[in-house]
């Protein structure tokens, strides 16, 4: 009994790690897989972290009580979005990479599905701010990943702050790898925190082939933040041709478009 008990008070914090992990939130069938369990046993191991006001369940899945007062959207809410799409362009982002590359990779959730891309990937030389880029990439296939240091954002698990920008600066990397909030024809790129902005904007400068990563849905769309200088960049990975007024202003900027085969 004592035993069964041990068993489920470690499954319940690696619960509590994974949910971190996963900037706050995050499906029962998630934590089930990552954990290696049934559905039906994480359901009472969150019982059991409810009733001690740890967490709270929410409409299919649970939320880590610490992340209760973040009003950006919670991490793995976004990974969730257009999930399929974005792991069509995280795969061909894994295509331009080889064995021994090294590359800076952001804190968004489609740079998240890269890493996941790149798993297979060997002797990679990774510079991260992201917790979950770390958790993917590190301990696998003798890859060296460095991490930004600072306080560690509770709704993505990302670093940011002038101890990450100084620690980007002592690195020039191959590839640098950035996820965006909305692609604008009239300002460019843009993104939802001024903190992302000033880190993106260091590592690109840092970087040989600037590569952005985004879904059509962000065509169109406006945040409010606009990355500096828009010919930092090289390549926009997507989903769909943009339009002609979006394609003029990467045109302008000497910036690519690359579609994944269909």
């Amino acid at each position: 009994m004592q035993e069964v008990m041990d068993t489920s008070n470690q499954r319940e914090q690696e619960i509590l790690r994974e949910l971190r992990l996963a900037g706050g939130l995050s499906r029962v069938s998630f934590l089930a897989n990552r954990l290696g369990v049934s559905d039906e046993t994480i359901r009472r191991n969150i019982k059991s972290l409810a009733a001690r006001s740890l967490v709270r369940k929410v409409h299919g899945g649970v939320l880590l009580a610490e992340s209760l007062t973040v009003t950006e959207q919670p991490f793995q809410l976004r990974m969730d979005q257009n999930s399929g799409i974005k792991q069509r362009l995280a795969q061909k982002v894994a295509e331009t990479i080889v064995d021994g590359d090294s590359l800076f990779l952001d804190i968004g959730s489609t740079t998240a599905y890269v890493a996941m891309a790149l798993r297979n990937h060997k002797n990679l030389y990774i510079v991260t701010n992201s917790l979950a880029v770390s958790h993917a990439l590190a301990t696998r296939n003798n890859n060296r990943v460095f991490f930004a240091g600072g306080e560690l954002r509770p709704h993505d698990g990302g670093s940011f702050g002038l101890n990450a920008i100084n620690f980007i600066r002592r690195f020039n990397v191959r590839y640098a790898v950035f996820s965006i909030g909305a692609i604008n024809a009239d300002i460019g790129f843009m993104l939802h925190d001024i903190q992302e902005a000033d880190l993106s904007h260091e590592a690109a400068a840092r970087a040989q082939t600037r590569i952005i990563v985004a879904d059509s849905g962000k065509f169109g769309q406006r945040a409010p933040i606009a990355v500096a200088d828009q010919s930092q960049f090289d390549i926009l990975i997507t989903d769909q041709v943009p339009g002609d007024d979006i394609a003029a202003m990467l045109a302008e900027n000497s910036i690519s478009t690359v579609l994944p085969e269909a």
